[in-house]
């Protein structure tokens, strides 16, 4: 059996059965869905046109999970993708599937916040779905085809192609509920991805940041335009009502939690970071994004000069 797909009106090298043979005796999680499957994402049949076939590596389950797609930059700041991380985390923790397309910064950290949460997350690659790119991203692929999923509409075999990636946007567009922009320039890819689920009808979401920024434009475009201005997760989750996944805010940490232990250190008077990692015997940086999940979740508040309240 031969699979192929159109670019640009233009015929993309089909995989030699050879080829396509060995990818798929390569793991025991590996696929390839037509149109005519079962399996096969209806939501991708409201494009205009819908991939003829999806190869896939991974938890083939994860396509039927309610998806959000978070987007952004490839040079990231280290801010961006702090934010990305704890966004898809707080998500994939009320059950959300994270899509994303595997790229560096933004898209990386959106992964990894889902796979640190446990949660389930999506990669749409912009290749072949035997090719690894970025090729720094090789871990982050092998844990996606362990615990999340990895799909392309490329047969195994393609390599990279600038004309592709574009293409790749609209399946995370049309996989997602909803897409959060959390970083990105006037000319970043992400913008198309927004495009995208703008004209599919999906809610389109985008983090602000400072209007000296360059990395925060594409942001402040995208709002201006109509996209949703978002601080907290719970702002997500107000516009997009799902059955079977909960209210962020209604979720109480486990009983001796490291929040619960954070949030009693704490106390209820305004505390800067030092004093605080000082009384917790905490490292100030991994103390900085367990306090900014606590702040995505209406828990705490940041304050001027890297001071925080608790709010609960």
């Amino acid at each position: 059996m031969r699979f192929g797909a159109t670019v640009d009106g233009g015929p993309v090298r089909e995989a030699a059965p050879d080829v396509l043979q060995r990818w798929l005796c390569g793991g025991a999680g590996r696929f390839v869905l037509t149109r005519g499957d079962a399996d096969y994402p209806s939501s991708l049949l409201h494009l205009n046109d819908p991939p003829p076939a999806i190869f896939g590596a991974g938890r083939r389950d994860l396509l039927r999970a309610p998806a959000f797609a978070i987007v952004g930059s490839r040079n990231a700041t280290e801010q961006g993708k702090s934010n990305a991380r704890a966004f898809s985390s707080h998500l994939a923790r009320v059950g959300y599937c994270i899509v994303s397309g595997m790229a560096r910064g933004i898209d990386s950290a959106a992964h990894r916040g889902a796979l640190d949460a446990g949660g389930g997350t999506i990669a749409v690659l912009g290749t072949g779905i035997d090719i690894v790119y970025p090729p720094s991203n090789r871990s982050l692929a092998e844990a996606l085809e362990r615990d999340g999923l990895l799909i392309a509409e490329f047969p195994p075999g393609t390599g990279v192609r600038r004309d592709h990636f574009p293409r790749r946007n609209r399946i995370i567009a049309a996989l997602a509920r909803g897409v959060l922009v959390a970083e990105a320039t006037l000319r970043s890819g992400s913008l198309i991805t927004a495009r995208w689920a703008a004209d599919l009808g999906r809610e389109v979401f985008a983090l602000p940041g400072s209007i000296h920024a360059p990395m925060h434009r594409g942001c402040h475009r995208l709002i201006r335009d109509g996209a949703k201005l978002v601080e907290s997760a719970q702002d997500i989750l107000e516009e997009l009502p799902d059955a079977g996944v909960l209210d962020l805010t209604t979720q109480p940490a486990p009983p001796g939690s490291g929040a619960d232990r954070r949030l009693a250190a704490m106390g209820y008077d305004p505390i800067d970071l030092d004093t605080l990692a000082t009384r917790l015997r905490e490292a100030p940086g991994s103390l900085a994004a367990a306090l900014l999940e606590l702040e995505l979740m209406g828990k705490v508040e940041r304050l001027p000069g890297n001071r925080y309240q608790r709010l609960v």
